[in-house]
């Protein structure tokens, strides 16, 4: 009887709390007012990732946020997608010999498509020393020099991308994060601004809508001006986005769109260097 009390207990929050985010849109313009504020003047803002998916799976409640408020957002992805050669020898894929960069690829452009960020707005990189793979170290001199160069060509303001840790701890997340910093550190006169994703315990990480409470209640006693949280104010568009990544969408990662709290909400905290 108790274990059953407990499941309605936690079934009553999940529904209480994903009724929250449905209706947020009023309480996220309020939580992330600083985006309208003291960035009036800053219109381009440049997500940086490792992966094709990575937007879907971790960033969908940021982009939704800014592109619901006329932002122009661009997106610089770090490689196709596909696995180096002395990474799984099981599943290995030479490169784009076998045409699977090339899907990743168009997978991401489709997945853009749907959140309306235009083509010429995503910039895919395809180098022979950006391979994915858990155990392949990328040089934060380079992912630095093609970062710098798309703040150039775009004029960008703003950066937001993983935190050191990178959501899942994968080693690619966590070099683009150090890529981002020497970035910021190199930049004369300091002239842009960088917010990374909090990644949180594996209990809040699962925790669906539920988290979306803790996630508020830290932004707020978090230092002033430095820690935002942001709802997302169409948890649906998140499967559809995630959805285009056909490659990619099979079981489990139904199951992580539907469980994890970075469908729902994501915190941004200022990168200080």
């Amino acid at each position: 009887m108790a274990w059953f009390l407990i499941a309605m207990l936690m079934i009553l929050l999940w529904v209480v709390s994903l009724c929250k985010v449905l209706h947020a849109s009023s309480s996220a313009s309020k939580v992330a007012s600083f985006l309208d504020g003291g960035f009036t003047q800053k219109k381009n803002i440049l997500l940086v990732i490792a992966h094709p998916d990575d937007e879907s799976m971790f960033f969908c409640p940021t982009i939704l946020y800014f592109m619901s408020r006329g932002y122009n957002f661009h997106i610089l992805c770090m490689s196709t997608g596909v696995l180096a050669l002395t990474v799984a020898p099981l599943y290995i894929s030479s490169g784009n010999a076998d045409g699977k960069g090339n899907i990743r690829k168009e997978e991401l452009y489709q997945a853009c498509l749907v959140l309306k960020i235009p083509r010429h707005q995503v910039k895919i990189i395809d180098h022979p020393d950006l391979q994915d793979g858990f155990e392949v170290m990328w040089s934060h001199s380079l992912l630095s020099s093609i970062i710098q160069d798309e703040i150039a060509n775009q004029n960008i303001d703003l950066l937001i991308t993983f935190d050191n840790y990178g959501v899942s701890g994968h080693r690619n997340h966590r070099d683009v994060h150090h890529g981002v910093c020497r970035t910021l550190y190199e930049r004369p006169h300091r002239d842009i601004e960088a917010w990374e994703l909090l990644s949180t315990s594996i209990i809040r990480k699962y925790s669906g809508p539920v988290d979306l409470w803790l996630s508020v209640l830290y932004a707020h006693y978090y230092q002033r001006g430095q820690m935002h949280c942001l709802l997302n104010e169409n948890p649906c568009k998140s499967f559809l986005v995630m959805s285009q990544h056909e490659s990619q969408w099979i079981w489990f990662r139904k199951l992580f769109v539907s469980f994890s709290s970075y469908t729902y909400v994501n915190t941004l905290r200022k990168m200080i260097i």
